[in-house]
């Protein structure tokens, strides 16, 4: 699997084990209150630009930063390949929300020496995705909108917990990402805490490879309840099939965008996945 479609699909892939997870850090220059012209260099801080009322200040965005529909009208300075640098500093952005994931660092710190403030966005939980929220308020036009939003995301995930406490065994959960080669997610993900919300458990939660590969016969031993994947619904057929004869057991799939993208919308996953696991925990 290649850079292209991690940023094509934001699937998650091994490649992400050599990504450095760092959260909610800021760049050594500050910026100043309200700027006014930011740039987002990757799909999911776009999302939390417009979440945290930032939209009417977004001049540009990285491509596939679809979510909300406006993003799309944004001109698209940063991809896959990497960050068009020459056009970022023509546009003069005083702010510029990073990915440092998916951005090259060496031309970030490019951006860095050129004096403009870069907050850096790689959530790895629920409340860290909350956090960045909480602390782009400091950067926005309607603070009030970043802060009840991140407010409402702890809330709504904090009555799915309530709401989804099991009593008896957890659910065992798969997250199938791929099928050849056959990748998963360990506990230490943003979609593994989905599962655990759920009241669910990932069966290869104390993987100590946050994305591992694993083997048919792996995955059998750990005899799954559910599998979890991300796509259209088209997919669940392809996982029928590559399992045939070996699992029969209930497929759930929820959009790539929703689960794969460390924004405010892995809530809304949370509740098909959560609703799935209560059908099968119920069942006799």
């Amino acid at each position: 699997m290649t850079v292209q479609s991690l940023w094509q699909k934001y699937l998650i892939t091994p490649l992400l084990v050599l990504l450095t997870a760092v959260s909610l850090s800021m760049g050594s220059h500050q910026a100043k209150a309200s700027p006014q012209r930011v740039i987002s260099l990757a799909p999911h801080t776009t999302e939390l630009a417009y979440a945290a009322g930032m939209g009417d200040v977004l001049i540009a965005a990285s491509d596939y930063s679809d979510y909300p529909l406006e993003a799309n009208k944004l001109e698209k300075v940063a991809s896959w390949q990497g960050i068009n640098l020459e056009r970022v500093l023509a546009l003069k952005p005083d702010l510029i929300l990073a990915w440092r994931g998916g951005n090259p660092q060496k031309v970030l710190d490019q951006l860095s020496g050129f004096g403009i403030s870069l907050f850096y966005s790689d959530p790895q939980t629920i409340q860290e995705i909350a956090d960045n929220l909480n602390q782009l308020a400091a950067y926005s036009p309607k603070p009030e909108i970043a802060l009840q939003a991140a407010a409402k995301l702890l809330t709504d995930k904090q009555a799915l917990e309530q709401r989804y406490q099991r009593k008896g065994e957890p659910v065992r959960v798969f997250l199938q990402f791929s099928n050849q080669p056959l990748f998963t997610a360990s506990g230490k993900t943003l979609q593994s805490e989905v599962i655990s919300l759920c009241g669910g458990k990932n069966i290869f939660a104390d993987s100590p490879v946050p994305w591992p590969q694993v083997s048919r016969e792996q995955v059998l031993t750990r005899k799954p309840q559910l599998i979890v994947i991300a796509g259209e619904q088209e997919k669940i057929k392809n996982v029928q099939t590559f399992w045939r004869g070996q699992l029969d057991i209930p497929v759930v799939t929820v959009p790539e965008d929703w689960f794969n993208r460390s924004g405010p919308r892995i809530i809304q996953a949370a509740e098909v996945i959560c609703q799935k696991m209560s059908e099968i925990s119920s069942t006799p």
